[in-house]
């Protein structure tokens, strides 16, 4: 076999990998498409708003102070800032 038969086997062989590579992709987006639909088609991708209703209408215990998020996110912030400086 020559440098040349050799080569063009090479090339062919390429090819031919890529384009089982390119193909699969193209299935696997089709498909991931289609599993997208039948799941919105179901409405099984409402769980978020079900469990966003639950939480707003679920009253915080007596017993626990409210607790203030913005003093919480402020203070980590702080402290990934000062973290960052040194």
């Amino acid at each position: 076999m020559t440098i040349s038969q050799m080569l063009g086997q090479s090339g062919l062989l390429t090819l031919l990998g890529m384009a089982v590579v390119f193909s699969f992709l193209i299935i696997m987006i089709l498909a991931m498409h289609l599993l997208h639909g039948v799941i919105h088609a179901l409405h099984l991708d409402r769980d978020e708003e079900k469990s966003v209703d639950v939480a707003a209408s679920s009253a915080a215990p007596a017993g626990n102070p409210a607790v203030d998020e913005g003093a919480v996110v402020a203070a980590i912030a702080a402290a990934v800032r000062e973290r960052q400086s040194l």
